[in-house]
């Protein structure tokens, strides 16, 4: 079933965030990356960056992966629900079909989206069920393999063509394959089992045919047969053959090959750029790298030890906790505390503030490493002074979007809450907050061990606790 999505990007305009990013391909002169809900396009003549979000029409579910294919001028998308969406370059409509995300017989846990492999005008739909085949010209569904034993649904992680096979390469059922001119692939007993294991990606290179498993091992293939190539020191993530290279990722490092298994290029973690690699891609010289924090690192073949972050602006997270909007600015935090006020498991996450123009984003390392921030009161007297209440480690000063000092218990008269099994254990669980007309800020504590006093006023020079007669603390 096909819908079209309504785009209201005359009206609306989206607040994103691209830190964290999924899957990074190449095509049309762009590289196209998927954060956890939008994707953005980065030009490579112009630089210019575009962005693809719930505004123009997505769905703003999390997405497993995306494919564009240079035929037919579209980027796929797909979902961790099951659901696929197709942006026609050119057209501002995107095209939700809904197939896959409605079919009962299939588990919803077993909808995941895995890879799209394009061959003429078929897509094979990598999904944690099996595979299904979508027609390009028509848009619309064709069969789909159940190719598991006696017909079972397993997880295929990606799909390849080679020497008129099309391979699957299965969690846990090993990689099978099946005849492409076979008009009866609908049939468990038409897919050959090539060999048992745990498989997490396929990739064919002119004349080669690789496969990572969860060994950490790259094999090539030849027919029945694996030949191990190479060990990496964590599980690959993503293979892909671009512009007759093979690409490969791992959350610490991505391979660059050509020909023969011939290592062009290897990229490191470095310290500037703590993070986790998720997948890559290259154009000509440049490699660009799918990052968890970073949006998209690109760097070259030439010179991996140099980086230039590429993403749109926008917020650190995609999860807001706390809003507060004034004077035309907006900021935000991550939070979190549960409904029974528990802040566990804690989190470092930083806050992001916008002043109507671009965003400003201070991380966890910059905000004095104030975990599980929260409320959010700005001085009516001086919007330039913030105070962010933090669910453990007290209240947080912000001046002139620079974090400057940490209320706690130890400069102040915030109290942290007391376990008896662990008295030297701080807990400082600062929530609401609120500046009263005469410009002093009220807090709330929770769980403090002196019931008489839940409430502090924050005056110019500290915190000043105040005794009210309550009998709960928050």
């Amino acid at each position: 079933m096909l819908q079209f999505a309504q785009d209201f990007s005359a009206l609306w305009k989206g607040h994103f965030s691209y830190y964290n990013i999924n899957s990074v391909v190449k095509g049309n002169n762009k590289i196209y990356a998927a954060a956890e809900n939008a994707v953005f396009t980065y030009d490579i003549n112009t630089q210019d960056i575009e962005q693809i979000t719930t505004v123009n029409g997505l769905s703003g579910d999390n997405i497993s992966t995306i494919h564009y294919n240079n035929t037919y001028g579209l980027l796929l998308i797909g979902y961790e629900n099951g659901l696929i969406e197709v942006v026609l370059d050119n057209d501002d409509n995107v095209l939700t079909v809904v197939d896959i995300l409605d079919k009962v017989t299939i588990p919803a846990s077993n909808k995941r989206i895995n890879h799209f492999n394009v061959f003429e005008n078929s897509v094979f739909i990598a999904t944690d069920y099996g595979i299904s085949v979508f027609d390009l010209e028509r848009l619309e569904f064709g069969d789909t393999f159940f190719i598991g034993d006696q017909g079972s649904q397993i997880k295929v992680a990606q799909t390849t063509i080679f020497n008129n096979y099309i391979y699957a390469a299965s969690r846990g059922s090993g990689i099978r394959r099946g005849a492409l001119d076979n008009p009866n692939l609908i049939d468990f007993q038409n897919w050959e089992v090539i060999t048992s294991g745990d498989f997490l990606g396929i990739e064919a290179l002119t004349n080669t045919l690789y496969a990572t498993a969860s060994n950490r091992v790259i094999y090539e293939v030849e027919n029945t047969s694996l030949t191990n190539l190479f060990q990496y020191s964590s599980a690959p993530l993503d293979i892909s053959a671009v512009d007759n290279n093979l690409v490969l990722s791992t959350d610490r490092n991505v391979f660059v090959y050509g020909e023969g298994f011939n290592l062009l290029a290897q990229v490191n973690l470095t310290e500037e750029f703590n993070t986790r690699y998720t997948s890559a891609t290259i154009n000509a010289n440049d490699i660009y790298i799918g990052t968890r924090d970073f949006g998209v690192l690109k760097t070259s073949i030439s010179a991996t030890d140099s980086f230039e972050e590429v993403r749109p602006d926008g917020p650190l997270l995609n999860t807001p906790f706390s809003l507060k909007a004034f004077a035309n600015t907006l900021w935000v935090t991550f939070g979190e505390y549960s409904l029974f006020f528990n802040p566990y498991p804690l989190n470092s996450r930083g806050f992001s503030y916008f002043d109507g123009t671009s965003w400003l984003n201070i991380p966890y390392s910059d905000a004095l490493e104030a975990k599980c921030l929260n409320s959010i009161a700005i001085n009516p007297f001086n919007i330039n002074q913030v105070f962010i209440s933090s669910f453990f480690n007290g209240l947080l000063e912000v001046n002139e979007g620079v974090p400057t000092f940490l209320y706690n218990n130890e400069n102040s008269g915030l109290e942290s809450l007391v376990l008896p099994t662990d008295p030297n254990y701080v807990d400082i669980r600062v929530g609401p907050s609120k500046f009263d007309e005469d410009g002093l800020l009220w807090t709330v504590t929770s769980f403090i061990p002196s019931l008489s006093n839940p409430i502090t006023l924050q005056m110019e020079n500290g915190v000043l606790t105040i005794s009210l007669p309550l009998s709960q603390t928050s």
